[in-house]
Protein backbone atom coordinates (compact mmCIF):
# COMPACT_ATOMS: atom_id res chain seq x y z
CA UNK A 1 0.00 0.00 0.00
CA UNK A 2 1.26 3.48 -0.85
CA UNK A 3 0.36 6.93 0.43
CA UNK A 4 -2.61 8.57 -1.25
CA UNK A 5 -0.44 11.67 -1.77
CA UNK A 6 3.20 10.54 -2.01
CA UNK A 7 3.97 13.80 -3.81
CA UNK A 8 3.88 15.59 -0.44
CA UNK A 9 7.18 13.90 0.45
CA UNK A 10 10.57 13.66 -1.24
CA UNK A 11 13.56 11.45 -0.47
CA UNK A 12 17.06 12.79 -0.01
CA UNK A 13 18.21 10.94 -3.13
CA UNK A 14 15.42 12.36 -5.28
CA UNK A 15 16.05 15.84 -3.97
CA UNK A 16 19.76 15.56 -4.80
CA UNK A 17 18.85 14.76 -8.41
CA UNK A 18 16.67 17.87 -8.64
CA UNK A 19 19.00 20.42 -7.03
CA UNK A 20 20.08 21.79 -10.42
CA UNK A 21 16.51 22.84 -11.25
CA UNK A 22 16.54 26.67 -11.25
CA UNK A 23 12.89 26.84 -10.21
CA UNK A 24 13.46 24.69 -7.11
CA UNK A 25 13.52 26.35 -3.68
CA UNK A 26 14.91 24.37 -0.73
CA UNK A 27 14.77 25.68 2.84
CA UNK A 28 15.87 24.87 6.34
CA UNK A 29 12.95 25.90 8.56
CA UNK A 30 14.45 25.10 11.95
CA UNK A 31 13.42 26.71 15.22
CA UNK A 32 14.99 26.02 18.60
CA UNK A 33 12.66 25.62 21.59
CA UNK A 34 13.53 26.44 25.21
CA UNK A 35 11.35 25.51 28.16
CA UNK A 36 9.76 28.43 29.96
CA UNK A 37 6.98 28.78 32.52
CA UNK A 38 3.75 27.39 31.09
CA UNK A 39 5.16 26.58 27.65
CA UNK A 40 8.14 27.20 25.40
CA UNK A 41 10.21 30.10 24.19
CA UNK A 42 11.35 29.81 20.59
CA UNK A 43 14.20 31.28 18.60
CA UNK A 44 15.15 30.87 14.92
CA UNK A 45 17.59 28.04 14.19
CA UNK A 46 19.63 30.34 11.97
CA UNK A 47 22.91 29.79 13.82
CA UNK A 48 22.78 26.04 13.15
CA UNK A 49 21.84 26.70 9.53
CA UNK A 50 24.93 28.89 9.12
CA UNK A 51 27.14 26.08 10.44
CA UNK A 52 25.93 23.62 7.83
CA UNK A 53 22.89 23.07 5.65
CA UNK A 54 21.93 21.36 2.41
CA UNK A 55 24.11 22.97 -0.23
CA UNK A 56 21.93 25.44 -2.09
CA UNK A 57 19.28 25.75 0.63
CA UNK A 58 18.01 29.02 2.04
CA UNK A 59 16.62 29.66 5.51
CA UNK A 60 13.05 30.50 6.50
CA UNK A 61 12.71 32.45 9.73
CA UNK A 62 9.41 30.90 10.80
CA UNK A 63 9.23 32.30 14.31
CA UNK A 64 9.76 35.91 13.26
CA UNK A 65 9.12 36.52 9.55
CA UNK A 66 6.36 33.93 9.06
CA UNK A 67 4.57 34.62 12.37
CA UNK A 68 2.56 37.40 13.93
CA UNK A 69 5.14 38.75 16.36
CA UNK A 70 2.55 41.12 17.90
CA UNK A 71 0.60 38.16 19.29
CA UNK A 72 0.91 37.19 22.94
CA UNK A 73 1.45 33.61 21.71
CA UNK A 74 4.52 32.30 19.91
CA UNK A 75 4.59 31.32 16.24
CA UNK A 76 1.08 32.61 15.56
CA UNK A 77 -0.48 32.65 12.09
CA UNK A 78 0.05 36.11 10.54
CA UNK A 79 -2.41 37.98 8.37
CA UNK A 80 -2.52 36.50 4.86
CA UNK A 81 -1.01 39.60 3.23
CA UNK A 82 1.91 39.60 5.68
CA UNK A 83 2.46 35.89 5.15
CA UNK A 84 2.50 36.26 1.36
CA UNK A 85 4.97 39.12 1.62
CA UNK A 86 7.26 36.94 3.75
CA UNK A 87 6.91 34.02 1.32
CA UNK A 88 7.84 36.25 -1.61
CA UNK A 89 10.72 37.87 0.27
CA UNK A 90 12.23 34.42 0.78
CA UNK A 91 12.19 33.84 -2.96
CA UNK A 92 9.11 31.66 -3.31
CA UNK A 93 6.81 32.48 -6.20
CA UNK A 94 3.64 30.71 -7.25
CA UNK A 95 5.49 28.70 -9.90
CA UNK A 96 8.42 27.57 -7.76
CA UNK A 97 8.56 24.03 -6.45
CA UNK A 98 9.50 24.01 -2.76
CA UNK A 99 11.19 21.45 -0.51
CA UNK A 100 11.30 21.94 3.26
CA UNK A 101 13.38 20.37 6.00
CA UNK A 102 14.62 21.30 9.45
CA UNK A 103 17.98 20.95 11.15
CA UNK A 104 15.95 20.72 14.38
CA UNK A 105 12.63 18.84 14.56
CA UNK A 106 10.68 17.90 11.43
CA UNK A 107 7.57 19.62 12.84
CA UNK A 108 8.97 22.96 11.72
CA UNK A 109 9.08 21.73 8.14
CA UNK A 110 5.46 20.56 8.34
CA UNK A 111 4.48 23.90 9.91
CA UNK A 112 6.03 25.74 6.96
CA UNK A 113 4.35 23.26 4.58
CA UNK A 114 1.01 23.96 6.29
CA UNK A 115 1.48 27.72 5.99
CA UNK A 116 2.33 27.49 2.30
CA UNK A 117 -0.70 25.27 1.66
CA UNK A 118 -2.85 27.72 3.61
CA UNK A 119 -1.57 30.56 1.41
CA UNK A 120 -2.44 28.53 -1.70
CA UNK A 121 0.87 27.03 -2.84
CA UNK A 122 0.27 23.55 -4.25
CA UNK A 123 3.78 22.32 -5.05
CA UNK A 124 5.43 21.88 -1.67
CA UNK A 125 7.20 18.78 -0.35
CA UNK A 126 8.75 17.78 2.95
CA UNK A 127 12.12 15.98 3.03
CA UNK A 128 11.32 12.54 4.42
CA UNK A 129 13.94 11.65 7.01
CA UNK A 130 14.76 15.33 7.48
CA UNK A 131 18.31 16.71 7.43
CA UNK A 132 19.71 13.50 8.89
CA UNK A 133 18.60 11.56 5.81
CA UNK A 134 20.61 13.97 3.66
CA UNK A 135 23.65 13.65 5.90
CA UNK A 136 23.38 9.85 6.09
CA UNK A 137 23.36 9.68 2.29
CA UNK A 138 26.64 11.61 2.21
CA UNK A 139 25.14 14.42 0.17
CA UNK A 140 26.76 17.88 0.03
CA UNK A 141 26.39 20.52 2.72
CA UNK A 142 27.55 24.09 2.94
CA UNK A 143 28.12 26.74 5.60
CA UNK A 144 27.19 30.40 5.49
CA UNK A 145 24.18 32.19 4.07
CA UNK A 146 22.41 31.38 0.81
CA UNK A 147 19.55 33.60 -0.34
CA UNK A 148 17.10 33.30 -3.23
CA UNK A 149 16.11 36.50 -5.05
CA UNK A 150 12.88 38.02 -3.70
CA UNK A 151 9.76 37.64 -5.78
CA UNK A 152 6.00 38.06 -5.50
CA UNK A 153 3.67 35.40 -4.14
CA UNK A 154 -0.05 35.81 -4.78
CA UNK A 155 -2.43 34.20 -2.30
CA UNK A 156 -5.21 31.72 -2.97
CA UNK A 157 -6.09 31.22 0.70
CA UNK A 158 -7.37 27.96 2.15
CA UNK A 159 -8.77 29.24 5.47
CA UNK A 160 -10.15 25.81 6.42
CA UNK A 161 -6.60 24.64 7.21
CA UNK A 162 -6.64 26.64 10.45
CA UNK A 163 -9.32 26.87 13.11
CA UNK A 164 -9.90 29.28 15.96
CA UNK A 165 -11.24 28.76 19.47
CA UNK A 166 -14.85 29.26 18.39
CA UNK A 167 -14.65 26.39 15.91
CA UNK A 168 -13.02 24.16 18.51
CA UNK A 169 -15.82 24.95 20.97
CA UNK A 170 -18.40 24.17 18.28
CA UNK A 171 -16.53 21.00 17.41
CA UNK A 172 -16.56 19.95 21.05
CA UNK A 173 -20.33 20.43 21.15
CA UNK A 174 -20.86 18.63 17.81
CA UNK A 175 -18.45 15.80 18.71
CA UNK A 176 -16.17 16.54 15.74
CA UNK A 177 -13.04 14.37 15.66
CA UNK A 178 -10.52 16.38 17.69
CA UNK A 179 -6.95 15.21 18.29
CA UNK A 180 -4.33 16.31 20.81
CA UNK A 181 -0.84 15.89 19.31
CA UNK A 182 1.10 16.40 22.56
CA UNK A 183 2.89 13.64 24.49
CA UNK A 184 0.55 11.37 26.45
CA UNK A 185 1.59 12.72 29.85
CA UNK A 186 0.77 16.28 28.77
CA UNK A 187 -2.54 15.18 27.26
CA UNK A 188 -3.50 13.29 30.42
CA UNK A 189 -2.21 16.00 32.75
CA UNK A 190 -0.04 13.53 34.65
CA UNK A 191 3.38 15.01 33.84
CA UNK A 192 5.32 17.93 35.25
CA UNK A 193 5.02 19.98 32.06
CA UNK A 194 1.76 21.64 31.00
CA UNK A 195 0.42 24.77 29.34
CA UNK A 196 -0.88 26.91 32.18
CA UNK A 197 -3.39 24.27 33.35
CA UNK A 198 -3.26 20.50 33.17
CA UNK A 199 -5.37 18.35 30.91
CA UNK A 200 -6.84 18.42 27.41
CA UNK A 201 -9.86 19.78 25.57
CA UNK A 202 -12.86 17.63 26.54
CA UNK A 203 -13.72 14.98 23.98
CA UNK A 204 -10.35 15.09 22.25
CA UNK A 205 -8.26 11.98 21.78
CA UNK A 206 -4.51 11.53 21.91
CA UNK A 207 -2.07 10.96 19.04
CA UNK A 208 1.38 12.14 20.16
CA UNK A 209 3.19 13.67 17.21
CA UNK A 210 6.22 11.43 17.73
CA UNK A 211 4.12 8.36 16.92
CA UNK A 212 3.65 9.25 13.24
CA UNK A 213 7.42 9.18 12.73
CA UNK A 214 10.22 6.66 12.96
CA UNK A 215 13.76 8.05 12.85
CA UNK A 216 12.35 11.24 11.29
CA UNK A 217 10.66 9.29 8.47
CA UNK A 218 6.88 9.11 8.30
CA UNK A 219 5.61 5.65 9.10
CA UNK A 220 4.96 3.38 6.12
CA UNK A 221 1.48 3.91 4.75
CA UNK A 222 -0.06 0.73 6.21
CA UNK A 223 1.17 1.44 9.73
CA UNK A 224 0.21 5.08 9.50
CA UNK A 225 -3.28 4.24 8.27
CA UNK A 226 -3.80 1.83 11.17
CA UNK A 227 -2.65 4.47 13.65
CA UNK A 228 -4.96 7.17 12.29
CA UNK A 229 -7.93 4.86 11.74
CA UNK A 230 -7.79 3.80 15.38
CA UNK A 231 -8.70 7.41 16.20
CA UNK A 232 -11.19 7.81 13.31
CA UNK A 233 -9.08 10.60 11.87
CA UNK A 234 -9.39 9.44 8.26
CA UNK A 235 -13.09 8.58 8.24
CA UNK A 236 -14.25 11.73 10.05
CA UNK A 237 -16.03 14.41 8.05
CA UNK A 238 -13.53 16.88 9.53
CA UNK A 239 -10.56 16.42 11.84
CA UNK A 240 -9.34 19.17 14.18
CA UNK A 241 -5.83 18.90 15.63
CA UNK A 242 -4.15 20.89 18.37
CA UNK A 243 -0.97 20.81 20.44
CA UNK A 244 0.74 23.48 22.52
CA UNK A 245 1.00 26.21 19.91
CA UNK A 246 -0.01 24.94 16.47
CA UNK A 247 3.35 23.45 15.46
CA UNK A 248 3.44 19.74 16.40
CA UNK A 249 -0.20 19.47 15.32
CA UNK A 250 0.92 19.96 11.72
CA UNK A 251 2.78 16.63 11.88
CA UNK A 252 -0.47 14.79 12.64
CA UNK A 253 -2.25 16.93 10.07
CA UNK A 254 0.37 16.21 7.43
CA UNK A 255 0.01 12.49 8.15
CA UNK A 256 -3.75 12.80 7.54
CA UNK A 257 -3.17 14.55 4.25
CA UNK A 258 -0.64 11.93 3.14
CA UNK A 259 -3.42 9.38 3.49
CA UNK A 260 -6.08 11.43 1.73
CA UNK A 261 -7.92 13.18 4.58
CA UNK A 262 -7.95 16.74 3.27
CA UNK A 263 -10.54 18.26 5.62
CA UNK A 264 -8.13 18.95 8.48
CA UNK A 265 -7.90 22.09 10.57
CA UNK A 266 -5.04 22.97 12.92
CA UNK A 267 -5.98 24.99 15.99
CA UNK A 268 -3.35 27.71 15.82
CA UNK A 269 -3.67 28.93 19.40
CA UNK A 270 -3.89 25.36 20.73
CA UNK A 271 -3.36 24.77 24.45
CA UNK A 272 -1.49 28.05 24.89
CA UNK A 273 -4.68 29.92 24.05
CA UNK A 274 -7.27 27.45 25.34
CA UNK A 275 -5.77 27.04 28.82
CA UNK A 276 -5.24 30.78 29.23
CA UNK A 277 -8.97 31.27 29.88
CA UNK A 278 -9.98 29.58 33.15
CA UNK A 279 -13.59 29.43 31.91
CA UNK A 280 -12.64 26.94 29.19
CA UNK A 281 -12.96 23.35 30.40
CA UNK A 282 -10.15 20.81 30.58
CA UNK A 283 -10.26 17.07 31.19
CA UNK A 284 -7.55 15.20 33.09
CA UNK A 285 -6.87 11.56 32.22
CA UNK A 286 -7.49 9.65 29.00
CA UNK A 287 -10.55 9.30 26.77
CA UNK A 288 -11.46 6.32 24.61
Amino acid sequence: MSYVHPEFLISAEDLAEQMSDPSLRVFDTSVVLHHSDGGYRSEPGHADYLKHHIAGAGFINLSENWSDTTSVYSNTLPAIDALCTAIGNDGIGNNNSVVLYSSSHLMWATRAWWLLRYAGHGNVRVLNGNFNAWLSAGLPTKSGEEIYPPTVFTASPRPELFVDTDEVVQGMQDKICTINALPSAVYEGTGDFYYGRKGHIPGSRSLPFAEVLRDEFFLPSGELQQLLNARRMLSASRTLIYCGGGIAATLDGFACMLLGQQNVGVYDGSMSEWAADPARPLTVGSEA
